[in-house]
């Protein structure tokens, strides 16, 4: 009679080779890490808001962004840079009084529709954005040099995470 085959080892699991799952008490401990850290990103922006509007020549983030949505775009209507800074019309005015006090902003009528408005940059609020972003962009080289593209890919991520959290909450 023949030899019968022997008998099959069973297969591997289909994670054989995966990293191990992080212990539940470890997950936990860096989740808390994180919601800790977010609370203190939004701390630290209250507080860059603070400064913005009690010291001269200071730009919370929001004045940052609408200088720069006013650098890549050109001069808009406050409906559309509210729509960029992702502020209310309301509060893009008033953040636009406080551009247009700095002297880094003008309010312009276009000749086509003497109704409208358009809110445009100045030589000075070009330069104050090219200044800011530069400042910004070297903090951050500096704070991710340790890591690699991909990382601060997911980093970014993350961050982009927190703002649709933020939106839930």
């Amino acid at each position: 009679m023949p030899e019968e085959p022997a008998p099959k080892a069973p297969k591997a699991p289909e994670t054989a080779g995966a990293p191990e799952a992080p212990d539940d008490s470890a997950r936990d401990t860096a989740l808390d890490g994180l919601a800790r850290a977010a609370y203190s990103l939004s701390a630290a922006d209250a507080r860059l808001r603070g400064r913005a509007t009690r010291s001269r020549g200071a730009l919370s983030l929001t004045h940052a962004r609408a200088l720069r949505v006013l650098a890549d775009e050109g001069p808009l209507p406050v409906s559309r840079l509210a729509a960029g800074t992702e502020t209310t019309p309301a509060a893009t005015t008033q953040l636009v009084n406080g551009l247009e006090e700095a002297g880094y902003v003008t309010r312009e009528r276009p000749e086509h529709d003497r109704r409208s408005t358009l809110v445009a940059l100045t030589p000075a609020g070009r330069e104050r954005h090219r200044l800011r972003n530069a400042a910004l962009l070297e903090s951050l080289e500096r704070l991710t040099s340790g890591l690699d593209t991909a990382e601060v890919e997911t980093v970014t991520t993350v961050l982009r995470g927190l703002v649709e959290l933020y939106d839930e909450l």
